[in-house]
């Protein structure tokens, strides 16, 4: 599941660095992070694996975003609801996955250390997380 570019990528990334984990139907290779392609997986199942390794910020009220629904931004999507389970079972630290609107959401994609296209059908199968420290 942790191909050699993403295990490079989670290594490289500092303290407080960003990585998105992104639906099929992302923007992910024109918002200018580098992005890696894992398209036969879903986000679940690279979010899962990336939290295997990599710990949540426990510094930032934040660590874990996922897309708001456009028009209905209260509503918890299919995709966002096994994000959260999954954080609950494996994170360091679980956390309560936090929203933010569509274009916010872009915006801070746009600012983070990669992009990881899976292979997510799910409409709103994105989350971005944020690094912590390795203890």
């Amino acid at each position: 599941m942790l191909s050699p570019d993403l295990l490079y990528a989670l290594r490289a990334m500092g303290h407080g660095n960003e990585i998105v984990l992104a639906d099929a139907n992302f923007p992910g290779e024109s918002l200018g992070p580098t992005c890696i392609r894992a398209d036969g997986s879903s986000a679940s199942e690279v979010l899962k694996a990336v939290l295997s390794v990599m710990p949540l910020d426990i510094y930032v009220p934040d660590p874990a975003l996922t897309m708001q629904v456009v028009g209905d931004p209260d509503a918890r999507p299919e995709a966002v609801a096994d994000f959260q389970k999954i954080i609950n079972e494996t994170a360091d630290n679980p956390t309560q996955i936090q929203t933010l609107e569509r274009f916010a959401f872009y915006e801070r994609a746009g600012s983070a250390f990669a992009i990881v296209q899976t292979g997510e059908r799910r409409l709103y199968g994105n989350i971005i997380l944020k690094k912590g420290v390795i203890g």
